[in-house]
Parts: structure tokens; C-alpha cells; sequence
């Protein structure tokens, strides 16, 4: 079976206080939980040990279940700070987020660096706010407790096209950081999947 292991921790919990910590519900009589991630309701089915989208019932894929199961075992009952970081900066970070494990800024430059302005109609859908850094910028929820800010600067003839994702300081103490770069990854795919 995927991921294993994360179900086995996830067996071991109590259900009402992991929907506390990771601000989603949980329905004891069926033992599932119901959460968002990036505005798409899941189903995490307990007993049977599937996770579905809500919607079309649709199974969800191997990255997002990594990140789902993740975020619910290991999720704190914490409110985002409001304070943005970089990936290096939480523990282990520096050493992480490095060639394979690279967060896809270079995707975001190549989609969107031309025209900034796009990344806003690409990220309407995932019910992201606008932000006020760079040429265009957007807070975007991954998870109810982890959100990440993606800021893009439009290339020139003398500057190639630049963006950055930053992370609420708290991120980092919400999640792995396999399962964290995985949520990143989730969140780029969507928005470059609109004008792909």
C-alpha cells in the first residue's frame, strides 16, 4: 500500500484533536476527515485508508496523499504568523531545498515572467489574494495552517525574469519538509497548468 507508514501514524491519533490542530473536520461516525488543500475538498477515509476528492470522488494522486497524510499527522494547532521566510531558514532547510528538492521557481519565471499580471488569473480558482510585492504576488493557501507568498519580477533586456516563494515563518513546524516541497509542487503545477 502507499504510504504505509504515514497511515499507520495516522490510525494512532485521536480524531477530534487532529481536526483541531489541522483546522479541518472529522466525522467519527464514518472516521474520516474532510480538508481542504488548495481549495479542493479530500476525503481521508480512515478505515478503508483512501483518500478521494469530494467533488467527483476522484482518487487522489501519490504527492497529494503524501501531503495530506503529512500535514495530518503533524500538523500544530497554530495560526500563520505573518511573517515570511525562505525555505533555508527552517531547520535543515539549507540543505534540503537544494537540487532535486529545488522549490520550481524557474517553472513560475517561465510561465509567468513575461507577464506578471497572468499569475493573478491563474491563481483566481485557488482562491489566492493578492499581495503588493514585486511586479505581481499572491498569498496562497496550500493547507488550512500552511501558506505560501509567490512573487514574481518581470525579465527584461538587461534582467532575466525572477520569482521567489516565501513561506509563513510557522510552515516549517506544520510539516516535513519532503512534504512541504511536494505541497510547493502541487500549488506550481496548478497555476502553470492554466496557461500550459
Amino acid at each position: 500500500m502507499t504510504h504505509e507508514g504515514l497511515w499507520s501514524q495516522l490510525v494512532a491519533l485521536d480524531g477530534a484533536k487532529t481536526a483541531q490542530n489541522t483546522k479541518c473536520q472529522y466525522d467519527s461516525s464514518r472516521n474520516r476527515y474532510i480538508l481542504t488543500m488548495l481549495n479542493a475538498e479530500y476525503a481521508v477515509n480512515v478505515e478503508s485508508k483512501e483518500i478521494t476528492t469530494v467533488k467527483s470522488s476522484a482518487p487522489a494522486q501519490f504527492l497529494e496523499q503524501l501531503v495530506i497524510l503529512a500535514y495530518l499527522i503533524n500538523a500544530k494547532d497554530l495560526s500563520p504568523m505573518g511573517e515570511l521566510v525562505k525555505a533555508e531558514t527552517f531547520p535543515s532547510g539549507e540543505f534540503f531545498f537544494k537540487g532535486i528538492h529545488s522549490l520550481p521557481t524557474a517553472k513560475l519565471e517561465k510561465a509567468f515572467g513575461e507577464n506578471p499580471q497572468l499569475l493573478y488569473q491563474a491563481a483566481h480558482s485557488l482562491d489566492a489574494k493578492k499581495c503588493e510585492f514585486g511586479d505581481a504576488s499572491i498569498e496562497l493557501y496550500l493547507l488550512p495552517n500552511v501558506s505560501i507568498t509567490i512573487v514574481l519580477w518581470k525579465g527584461d533586456d538587461e534582467f532575466p525574469a525572477r520569482a521567489s516563494i516565501l513561506f509563513d515563518k510557522t510552515a516549517g513546524s506544520q510539516m516535513p519538509l519532503d512534504a512541504l516541497q511536494a505541497a510547493v509542487k502541487l500549488a506550481v503545477d496548478a497555476l502553470v497548468k492554466k496557461f500550459s
